[in-house]
């Protein structure tokens, strides 16, 4: 079968699943990571084709994506500012909200000269995206990272290493801190913060199989891990240094309240492209 033709069933066996837009990118994901083709490829030859090879990969991802399993767990690489992280089904899967935040930080910081040493902590680092991405666009950044699960920061460790930057990865449940060990400019973090009320909200393909640990809080303490971390930062945040989280766009007015609560100032929240509130900056 011609690959253009293979494309238009596969499109429609996900109909019920997916748009038709949805579909489509998975199509030429796959295309691009098994094959090497891109879109503009197939546009030029119509009469490539697959080999019955070919056919057994496609059918076995098809069969996954219809039971909703993450396209990128399924390629086990997905691209976050600019690079490329391994991921699998210990970390979540990076968003776009997220390469947000990890502007502001570079853009809020990349102008300092190259003498001036900035120490960056990255809490909660998952895959590594949040921390791996400063390393690699802050020349002048220390950063480390922590995470709760040891398989999560195997896969982030290798993210590091493919990625060509230093990162110092510790495993540390930031509940159970007092104190840290150092003092940073900047302390990032992107918690668990969705509330178990808000699960009916969560697609299939999250709520099924990117790890809870990671994603939930109770509902009658949905800022436990901002609580902490900002109490972590008033001990061992440097001077002048600056805290940054992604939020729970339900809770910015309640974020927001607690940090200023904590004594914190030159608070800002900002918005996502989707225009919910997403991000916040303060300062001791």
């Amino acid at each position: 079968m011609k690959i253009k033709q293979y494309r238009t069933q596969f499109i429609k066996e996900l109909a019920p699943f997916y748009d038709a837009y949805e579909a489509e990118s998975f199509f030429y994901l796959i295309l691009e990571e098994k094959h090497k083709l891109r879109q503009i490829d197939l546009a030029l030859n119509h009469e490539l084709v697959f080999t019955d090879d070919d056919f057994v990969m496609w059918d076995a991802l098809l069969k996954q994506l219809k039971k909703e399993v993450p396209i990128q767990y399924l390629l086990g690489k997905t691209h976050f500012y600019g690079l490329d992280f391994e991921v699998n089904d210990n970390v979540l899967i990076p968003r776009p909200e997220t390469e947000e935040l990890v502007e502001w930080i570079i853009n809020e910081n990349s102008s300092a000269p190259k003498s001036k040493k900035i120490k960056i902590l990255d809490i909660g680092t998952g895959s590594g995206c949040i921390a791996v991405s400063l390393a690699k666009n802050l020349p002048n950044a220390t950063v480390y990272a922590i995470d709760v699960s040891k398989k999560a920061l195997e896969t982030a460790k290798k993210n590091a290493i493919n990625n060509n930057v230093e990162v110092v990865f510790m495993l540390k449940n930031v509940l159970e801190l007092e104190m840290l060990k150092s003092d940073y400019d900047i302390i990032v973090s992107n918690p668990p913060y969705i509330r178990n009320l808000e699960k009916q909200e969560i697609r299939k393909n999250v709520l099924d199989y990117e790890p809870h640990l990671a994603l939930f809080v109770e509902d009658d303490d949905a800022l436990i891990f901002y609580r902490q971390i900002a109490s972590l930062a008033r001990k061992n945040l440097s001077d002048n240094g600056r805290i940054y989280f992604e939020i729970n766009q339900y809770l910015g007015k309640e974020t927001v309240d607690l940090l200023e609560k904590m004594g914190f100032k030159e608070i800002e929240l900002r918005k996502d492209i989707y225009d919910n509130d997403r991000m916040i900056s303060c300062k001791i």
